[in-house]
């Protein structure tokens, strides 16, 4: 990396990793990402960057890794008794949604972007159909299990654990055949993709919480992506034909490169629920790796009302939702 000029990136709360983005004159931008909890294994980090070169070699739009020196995806380097998981990627082309202040781009409709975000998606999904690693990232279950959530999430909180575990139970018959269930992104938004606004091409990064799931999950993500262009309007018929009509063009492009059954389809409601689990796991894991208390707070409050009540759709079409203060629920304590 001589000549580069690498610059740290602010990270999110919760961020697990450190990441730096590296420039230099006539050369592609780079990003270095060094990932220093003891979260994640060696397995781990060799399944995610195995999975990330496979989709890239294959025609998926995700950021490329580079090989070091060695010629290694992953570098381990160790310090004071410390491990530290090394990787460079290619920095994808174009800029968040939030960097471009949520406009498109010029001369195009929005469609055209609902439409790529399903399409980018089917096509990581196609290609996951046909993925057989060497190195194999967990699957649902090895981490969302009443036993880990009974360990992680406080005994005050006996409702949220039960529908937790209840939502698990419902998800143990579902189909795990190749068309429904293998690897996907795991966390799907806009925070972890970029646009090229010169010809609305989106390059998918950020597949550290990649792992086998059922393809409905990223799907119910990809909903949950299109909360933001309506969640302040007042109305809630309003609100619900938006994001059918939205859904309606993602599925289209997520068809146009993969197939999904409509019994699992029909499962989108339960889905966008099991989302939820994944965010409240997070929460409180962040938590333990800082050694605080959870702060309860309105956000937290209203993911946690949401599986309580058995409100769907995020309770976005419900009494509970206030599009003044859009997923915020008043204070509670844990």
């Amino acid at each position: 990396m001589e000549g580069y000029e690498t610059r740290l990136v602010k990270a999110h709360d919760g961020g697990r990793n450190v990441v730096y983005t590296c420039e230099k004159e006539g050369a592609g931008a780079k990003i270095i990402r060094i990932s220093f909890l003891n979260d994640r294994s060696r397995e781990d980090f060799l399944g995610e960057v195995e999975y990330i070169r496979y989709l890239f070699e294959h025609g998926g739009s995700v950021s490329n890794l580079v090989s070091s020196r060695k010629g290694n995806l992953l570098e381990e380097i160790t310090y004071s008794n410390h491990t530290f998981f090394v990787c460079l990627f290619e920095k994808a082309k174009g800029k968040k949604f939030v960097e471009n202040n949520y406009r498109y781009r010029e001369g195009a409709p929005i469609t055209e972007y609902y439409y790529n975000c399903g399409k980018v998606l089917g096509k990581l999904h196609q290609l996951s159909k046909g993925y057989t690693p060497v190195h194999c990232r967990y699957r649902f279950f090895d981490k969302y299990n009443a036993e880990y959530i009974n360990t992680l999430i406080p005994d005050s909180l006996s409702l949220l654990k039960e529908k937790l575990a209840e939502l698990l139970k419902s998800l143990e018959g579902l189909d795990r055949e190749c068309e429904s269930f293998g690897m996907t992104h795991f966390d799907y938004n806009d925070g972890n993709y970029m646009i090229d606004f010169s010809t609305g091409q989106i390059t998918i990064y950020d597949l550290d919480n990649s792992c086998f799931c059922w393809y409905m999950y990223d799907l119910a993500d990809l909903w949950k992506n299109g909360m933001g262009w309506i969640q302040f309007e007042p109305d809630a018929g309003k609100r619900r034909k938006f994001m059918d009509d939205y859904f309606k063009i993602a599925l289209e492009g997520y068809k146009s490169e993969t197939r999904i059954k409509n019994c699992m389809l029909d499962k989108l409601p339960l889905f966008i629920q099991v989302t939820l689990i994944e965010n409240i796991v997070d929460i409180f894991e962040v938590a333990r790796n800082n050694d605080e208390e959870p702060e309860c707070d309105e956000e937290l409050s209203y993911l946690i009302k949401c599986l309580e009540d058995d409100i769907p759709y995020m309770g976005f079409f419900h009494e509970i939702y206030s599009y003044q203060e859009p997923f915020e629920y008043g204070k509670r304590n844990t």
